[in-house]
Parts: C-alpha cells; sequence; structure tokens
C-alpha cells in the first residue's frame, strides 16, 4: 500500500489552508484533518494559542470528531473567547461531545452549554446554539425550557417559545451535526428525501460523521451498512458534480475492506488524477487477494478517469503511478 507522509509534513498545509478565504478550500482542510485524527491532533493542540480566530474556529471543527479528553478544557476555554466565531465553533464541539461515550465528558459538555445558555451577557448567536444542543437533550432542555422563555432578550425567548422544526427538518439537521439517526435505514430514508437540495457542505459533514460512527460500531455488519450509507452519500455529492468529500474516496481505498461499489460509481462520476495512486494500489491488493470483482471495479473507475480527464501517459500522475505500481498500471492501462 502507499507509504503515507510524516503527520507533520501533512498537518502543516492543512492548517495554513483553516485561513483561506474560499470557503471550500476551509471545508476541505477541516475536513482532510478530520481524517487524519490522531496523528493531527498534536499539531493542533499546538498551534492553537496563537492562531488566528479563523484558524482556531476550524481547529474547533475538526475536534468535533474525536472523543479525545484534552479537548474539553481547550473547548470551554474557548467559549469565553473573544471572536464570536471562536465561541459558536467551541459550541459545536460541545454538542459533539455531550453524546460522548466517556459520562464525565458528557456531563461536563453538556453543564458548558447550560451555562451558556443561560448567560445573559453572551452575545445572542453564541446563545442560540447553545440552545439548539440542548433540545437534543430531552431530560435537560425540558427545566430549562420555561426559564428561557421569560429570558429578557427577544431572541432568545422567542426561540424557545417558537414553533419546532419538523421532525424530518430536525432529523436532518441533527444528522448533518452528527448526531446520526439510530440504524442505517432510517438515514437511507432520510438521505432519499434530502439528497437533492441539501447543500453540499451538510453531505460533507455526513460523509465525516459516518465514517467516524463507522470506526466506533463494533457490529461488522452495522457497519458494512453504515459504509454503504457513506457511498450513497458520496453518490449523492457526485450526482451534483461536487468533488467537496474526494479525499474520503481516496483515503478509502486504501483501507483493507472492500468497499461498496457506490464508492467506486462515485469515483467513476467525480475522480480526477489524484485518484490513480489509490485505485492503482488498491487494484494490486486485490490482486493479491484474488477478489476478481472489486479488481474488475477498480479498473473501470481507473479507466473511467483516465479517459474524462483526457490523461496521457505523460502525465505526472500517471508516471506517478506507473512508478510505484508498475504491474498494476500497465495492466490497467492495457485495457484503455
Amino acid at each position: 500500500m502507499p507509504i503515507r507522509p510524516s503527520a507533520g509534513a501533512e498537518v502543516k498545509p492543512l492548517i495554513e489552508a483553516l485561513a483561506a478565504a474560499d470557503e471550500v478550500t476551509r471545508e476541505s482542510a477541516i475536513a482532510r484533518l478530520a481524517v487524519i485524527g490522531p496523528r493531527a491532533l498534536e499539531h493542533l493542540f499546538t498551534d492553537f494559542p496563537a492562531a488566528p480566530a479563523r484558524v482556531r474556529a476550524g481547529m474547533l471543527r475538526v475536534f468535533e470528531s474525536t472523543d479525545d479528553v484534552r479537548v474539553l478544557p481547550l473547548v470551554r476555554a474557548s467559549i469565553a473567547d473573544s471572536s464570536a466565531l471562536v465561541q459558536s465553533a467551541a459550541i459545536g464541539v460541545l454538542r459533539a461531545l455531550s453524546g460522548s461515550g466517556q459520562p464525565q465528558v458528557a456531563r461536563e459538555s453538556l453543564d458548558a452549554l447550560v451555562a451558556v445558555a443561560l448567560d445573559p451577557q453572551r452575545i445572542a448567536s453564541v446563545r442560540l446554539a447553545a440552545i439548539d444542543a440542548l433540545r437534543d437533550q430531552p431530560d435537560v432542555w425540558k427545566p430549562l425550557e420555561s426559564k428561557l422563555a421569560a429570558d429578557s432578550d427577544p431572541a432568545i425567548s422567542g426561540r424557545t417559545a417558537g414553533a419546532a422544526p419538523s421532525a424530518a427538518e430536525s432529523g436532518w439537521q441533527e444528522a448533518v451535526g452528527g448526531r446520526l439517526p439510530a440504524t442505517p435505514a432510517a438515514f437511507k430514508q432520510m438521505l432519499a428525501s434530502a439528497r437533492a437540495t441539501a447543500r453540499l457542505t451538510e453531505l460533507q459533514h455526513l460523509v465525516d460523521h459516518i465514517r467516524a460512527h463507522e470506526q466506533r460500531e463494533a457490529d461488522p455488519l452495522v457497519r458494512e451498512e453504515w459504509r454503504a450509507m457513506r457511498g450513497a452519500v458520496h453518490q449523492a455529492l457526485a450526482a451534483r458534480n461536487s468533488r467537496l468529500a474526494l479525499y474520503d474516496l481516496r483515503d478509502s481505498l486504501l483501507g483493507e475492506e472492500r468497499l461498496p461499489v457506490a464508492f467506486l460509481a462515485a469515483l467513476e462520476e467525480i475522480g480526477d488524477a489524484t485518484c490513480l495512486e489509490p485505485l492503482a494500489a488498491a487494484y494490486d491488493a486485490s490482486s493479491r487477494s484474488s477478489d476478481a470483482w472489486w479488481r474488475e471495479h477498480v479498473g473501470v473507475a481507473f479507466r473511467a478517469i483516465f479517459h474524462r480527464e483526457g490523461l496521457t501517459r505523460r502525465h505526472a500522475a500517471v508516471k506517478r503511478t506507473m512508478s510505484r505500481w508498475p504491474d498494476a498500471t500497465t495492466e490497467l492501462m492495457a485495457r484503455l
């Protein structure tokens, strides 16, 4: 399989990208750092204090995908940051941590959300973000509801007393925020209704959340069902010609398990030259395992990208792939 670069070499440019003016660049960097996971955390912890507000907010978004207890003190300090952007991002992390499997982390996160929601000195947008997070916790929310409904800030009292979103809207918002439905079947139904109208960044967030959920799932059959749902989200992005989560398609090819065909279907639609190496690596691995079905579908995706992107043997990505995976690439290109 391809040799991964060192974490430092991989993480530094991604942290720099968190300062980009372009939203897609920032979102892609956040998602890529989340994929790197624990290997990126030490760099994020080190760089966080001196980073600009926009970068700190991006780092906090990355922390949403981890259950590392070291995140909590940093996040609790961030809700007192001078930047509203950082405060709002910190609320997002607390919302994710409130569902932690570690009771103390979950309890402290909920306590911090309650404190923000009730604090009249905070700006309304941050309080509202905390209120929306607490709605996910009925046992905590009910005792607060009447008190917040009488709040002196009309933005707070109005949101508390206002009509709740529909069940479908609420479920989608929760999934995008990281609180997935209980079963893959329920998510499949939800995605079918929203895939054509959802924001591209929402679909990207779902890719990241489902991947993290897969990693925590102990039952291999259920894990495979969730992986199929991640493939379905990739297909939804590909149907709208979006490469926003292409990083996940490439990384997924490096895993040891065969992927659902939806991943390769998405690669056929929106894969680019950067996908050739992982595809050749996957093809090589499948040759050794005698998995003819997987090898054939990987080959179809490789050739589809080659033709669609108008690549030639002189292209740098093709040369690089041929250099690292000569036998697999030669076999794949023989059928072009």
